[in-house]
């Protein structure tokens, strides 16, 4: 369904009944902005799934407004005067939610794990030369290397999150993924009240102890102010503003935008943009299966995108939520530079991607474009792309399915006809693509990297000089190396910039600011 035909559905329904739940001031209603179907934040960067992890994880450091690293589960750190390394204490009187004290070796067993899927980590893990625990509340990193951003690292805000986790579940394969949910963090997951595509449930750990200063962003005194949260997964649009508008859930994390006048109508609801920072649409491509092995077609591709028609198709033809924007790294940012690329660089058309693909080495493999129905901020995206790939000449398939299939099928690297896939639309926010350190985008390490599997030498050669740039002058220049190599190859294809408003109703107050929604600070208002 075309995202106009899906709109005037959803404008005509949004008044209907939603749900039937009475108010409970003792719980948090949350509608979150797509189902919750994978419980490991380390197996997937999925955001609802990060989103999770922050109700019951807990991590070593964390970031405030001004993308700061402050300690949180550390007490804090020294290094040795060489720089290699690294000894962080922990805070007394951390628990996890089994009873089971937080250790330090549930740190080296949990960073470990995180070492091998995250691409900031992988980076970090090239530098460690031993991870150790000599007593209980002391962690140890010995490096090969000095490495300046290690801490910036353990900080990371989004996906993935380095969260602890006991021992016991963190020598898990990373590969594999892990059901079993016992963190340290102010809730504690209710597993037999979980049920995928219904709800989730939490509920606060009372042993938790927060920090005592004030909350800022990932950071700082994380107070659970409800005794209960509840996960509502409503995907219909209007089921879920019609729920907000009733009185039946208290908070929707991401209310369609055509939705938004009509809610704001509604004085018993607030309208807001909890992440200043916005976020980033992008295409990723499969790059180790054909027809994208071959970087001509790749290419092809990326001149047939017409960045505003993505933005449209979700956020409508405000412009106040939404730019262009062509390049890796946000713009507005000190890496955000456009138009490197002569793949960027406007006149981009169908014309032109049509003769591409007519140099390029395609013969009419079949394109499979996993695309989620039930998530309007991503589902719109495929139906564009297919659009355009049929009209440059691509045999296209359009498999539409739920979120939590594509992010349980993304990760497979088989061909289209066994189980695999070509292309796959999602979004983060922008401090997830910030820099060449962090950013799953621009990483050339092939299957030990992020889905899409990206492979380039000389990528990671260009990385690898960034880390070590001796001044912020040297630092730019790479990163537009960095930039520019990654459009050429496309690496990844960006499709735009904007922010997201949440709604929630005035009986609550006090949502922090940050990458994504949090589950502390919020308390019932008056």
């Amino acid at each position: 369904m075309h995202r106009r035909t899906l709109l005037a559905a959803a404008a005509a329904s949004v008044t209907a009944p939603a749900i039937a739940q009475p108010a409970r001031t003792a719980t948090l209603r949350f509608v979150p902005q797509a189902n919750l179907t994978a419980l490991d934040p380390i197996w997937t960067s999925a955001i609802v799934t990060q989103m999770h992890g922050y109700c019951i994880f807990d991590t070593l450091y964390a970031v405030d407004g001004e993308q700061r690293p402050r300690p949180q589960m550390a007490e804090g750190h020294t290094t040795s005067d060489d720089g290699r390394v690294w000894r962080i204490r922990l805070r007394e009187g951390l628990r996890f939610h089994d009873g089971e004290p937080v250790r330090a070796r549930d740190c080296v067993a949990s960073l470990e794990r995180w070492s091998k899927r995250d691409t900031f980590g992988q980076i970090l893990a090239g530098a460690v030369d031993a991870w150790g625990a000599p007593d209980d509340r002391t962690l140890e990193i010995r490096l090969k290397r000095p490495f300046p951003l290690l801490i910036d690292a353990l900080a990371k805000p989004d996906a993935n999150v380095p969260f602890i986790m006991p021992e016991r579940l963190a020598r898990t394969d990373a590969n594999a993924q892990i059901t079993e949910m016992v963190g340290s963090g102010p809730y504690r997951f209710v597993a037999g009240e979980y049920n995928s595509g219904s709800r989730a449930v939490y509920e606060k750990f009372d042993g938790y102890r927060p920090r005592q200063e004030p909350s800022d962003w990932a950071s700082g005194g994380k107070v659970a102010h409800f005794p209960r949260i509840e996960w509502q997964i409503l995907p219909d649009p209007a089921t879920a503003a019609a729920a907000l508008q009733n009185g039946e859930v208290d908070w929707l994390d991401q209310p369609l935008a055509d939705l938004i006048p009509t809610l704001r109508r509604n004085r018993n609801i607030a309208i807001e943009v909890l992440n200043p920072t916005g976020l980033m649409s992008i295409m990723r491509l499969n790059h180790q299966q054909a027809p994208f092995n071959d970087l001509k077609t790749r290419q092809a591709v990326a001149l047939s995108v017409e960045q505003s028609e993505y933005m449209q198709a979700t956020l409508g033809t405000d412009r106040d939520t939404w730019r262009e924007c062509r390049s890796l790294f946000p713009c507005g940012t000190p890496f955000g530079t456009e138009d490197l690329s002569e793949l960027a660089r406007p006149p981009r058309s169908l014309d032109r991607a049509r003769a591409a693909l007519a140099a390029s080495g395609y013969s009419g493999q079949k394109v499979l474009i996993i695309n989620p129905t039930d998530f309007p901020l991503i589902g719109p995206h495929g139906q564009v792309t297919a659009d355009r790939l049929r009209r440059i000449g691509m045999n296209v398939e359009l498999a539409d399915t739920d979120w939590g299939t594509v992010v349980q099928r993304r990760v497979r690297r088989e061909p289209v006809d066994q189980g695999g896939w070509s292309i796959f639309h999602t979004y983060g926010s922008s401090l997830a693509y910030l820099n060449p350190a962090v950013s799953t985008l621009v990483k050339g390490t092939g299957t030990a990297g992020w889905f899409g599997w990206y492979q380039s030498e000389a990528m990671n050669a260009l990385v690898a000089q960034w880390l070590e740039a001796p001044d912020a002058a040297r630092q730019k220049a790479l990163a537009d190396d960095i930039n520019r190599l990654a459009q050429d190859d496309v690496a990844t294809v960006p499709l735009g910039q904007f922010t997201i408003r949440t709604a929630y109703r005035r009986s609550i107050t006090g949502l922090a600011k940050g990458s994504m929604p949090y589950p502390w600070s919020v308390r019932p208002a008056g």
